[in-house]
């Protein structure tokens, strides 16, 4: 029974991943986020790993889904930009391409994914995982807030652009 779950997450979050990526469609591709996510979510819950799984709903799935949305609906995508590939979205999609070669090549070369700090979090209890959170992975929180940050800023000036190339027509 749990490896049919397991296949049919893994499976959700897959395919609605790559729609996420494929999609033209702004909106459709925040939605097909939301299921990926969901999917995640189960492949957590399946670990017994509760409160990441009820976390990711809430937080993720709730909160950055609709400030997705409601970003894509601020920015409008329909006046958005006419060249679709610039010299600084080429250089990104090489710097992920190498980034993707080298996490290949490393879990090629070492067979196998680390499991001891992983199986410390999911089978802790909250009052250890808020510990752990704080002390052992404390940079990388600190990290992904610094670039929820960033990329707020960003949002923020790109609908100041929009909205004065829009004054100026």
């Amino acid at each position: 029974m749990e490896t049919s779950l397991f296949y049919f997450f893994s499976a959700l979050t897959v395919g609605f991943g790559l729609a996420v990526v494929l999609n033209k469609n702004t909106v459709n591709a925040a939605l097909c986020l939301l299921v990926s996510l969901i999917g995640v979510a189960g492949i957590f819950a399946l670990l017994d790993a509760l409160l990441l799984s009820v976390l990711l709903i809430l937080v993720y799935a709730g909160a950055v889904v609709a400030l997705f949305l409601f970003i894509v609906m601020l920015l409008n995508p329909k006046s958005g930009l006419k060249k679709p590939y610039n010299k600084i979205s080429l250089v990104a999609g090489t710097i992920g391409a190498a980034l993707l070669a080298v996490g290949v090549r490393s879990f090629v070369k070492h067979g196998q994914f680390p499991t001891a700090p992983a199986a410390e979090v999911f089978h802790a209890g909250l009052k250890d995982y808020g510990a752990k959170l704080f002390t052992t992975y404390l940079l990388p929180v600190q990290v992904v807030g610094f670039l929820l940050l960033i990329s707020m800023l960003g949002v923020i000036v790109l609908s100041r652009k929009a909205e004065s190339q829009e004054e100026t027509k």
